[in-house]
C-alpha cells in the first residue's frame, strides 16, 4: 500500500494541508522579521525554500510528486520551522521545551533526504542498463548517505554554534551537546532504514518521472 493510501486523506485535502503549511511557514517567517530573530528567518526561511521543491521541479523539469510526498516534504520543513520559533511569547521553543521534538523532525527530514538519495539511484539504474544495483547495495547506500549528510549538518551545526558565541548572537541552529548529536545521528539512520525498506512501494512514481527527464536529456543530447 502507498503512502497516498495510507494517509487516509484525499489528494485535495493533501494539496490544501501542504499550502496551509506553507502560508504558516510564511508567517512564522514574518515572526523571526518582527523579533528580529536570524535563526527563526533563516531557517524558516530555509524551509520555504525546501518546500518550493515539488513545484519547482513540476514547473521546470516536469517530474509531477504524488500529494502525499509534497505533504511528507512540507512537514518536515513546518515541523522544523515552528519548533524553532515556539510558542507565542515563550522564552524557549519547542526544541527546548518539548521531549523529542528534535528526535522527530530528524528523522522526518532524514528520510527526505533518504528519498533524495533513493530516487536518484534508482533513476540511474533504470535509465542506464549496464548499471546493475543489488538490492543490499542499494540500502547501505541510503544509510551511507543519510548518516553522511547528517555528520555534515551536525558540524554546520556545531560551526555556527561556536560562530555565534565568538560574535556574541543568537544561534541560527540549535545544538544540546555530543549525546543529543549521536541521538540525532540514531534518529537519522531511523528515516534511512525506512525510506531503504519501503521505498520501492511508495517512491516508484517519483522514480519513473526521474528516469524519464533523464531519457529526454539523453535523447536531446543525441540529436
Amino acid at each position: 500500500m502507498r503512502l497516498r493510501d495510507r494517509i487516509g486523506i484525499s489528494e485535495r485535502w493533501q494539496k490544501r494541508i501542504s499550502r496551509g503549511m506553507i502560508f504558516a511557514m510564511i508567517g512564522l517567517f514574518a515572526i523571526g522579521i518582527e523579533r528580529g530573530s536570524t535563526g527563526i528567518i533563516v531557517n524558516t526561511g530555509i524551509g520555504l525554500l525546501v518546500a518550493q521543491l515539488p513545484s519547482v521541479l513540476e514547473r521546470d523539469y516536469n517530474i509531477t510528486l504524488d500529494p502525499a510526498l509534497t505533504l511528507w516534504i512540507s512537514a518536515a520543513v513546518f515541523l522544523h520551522a515552528v519548533g524553532v520559533v515556539g510558542l507565542p511569547g515563550a522564552e524557549q521553543n519547542f526544541y527546548v521545551t518539548v521531549p523529542g521534538w528534535d528526535h522527530v523532525t530528524h528523522t522526518l527530514s532524514s528520510s527526505v533526504v533518504a528519498a533524495v538519495g533513493y530516487t536518484t539511484v534508482r533513476a540511474l539504474e533504470e535509465h542506464s542498463p549496464d548499471l546493475v544495483l543489488p538490492p543490499r547495495f542499494t540500502f547501505v547506500f541510503i544509510l551511507l548517505f543519510v548518516m553522511a549528510f547528517g555528520v555534515l549538518w551536525e558540524v554546520i551545526e556545531f560551526s555556527l554554534g561556536l560562530l555565534a558565541t565568538t560574535l556574541g548572537s543568537g544561534n541560527i541552529l540549535t545544538q544540546f551537546g555530543l549525546e543529543d548529536t549521536m541521538l540525532d545521528l540514531v534518529f537519522d539512520t531511523i528515516g534511512a532504514i525506512v525510506v531503504a525498506t519501503w521505498g520501492t512501494a511508495h517512491l516508484t512514481d517519483v522514480v519513473g518521472h526521474v528516469e524519464g527527464w533523464l531519457d529526454r536529456k539523453a535523447r536531446q543530447e543525441d540529436s
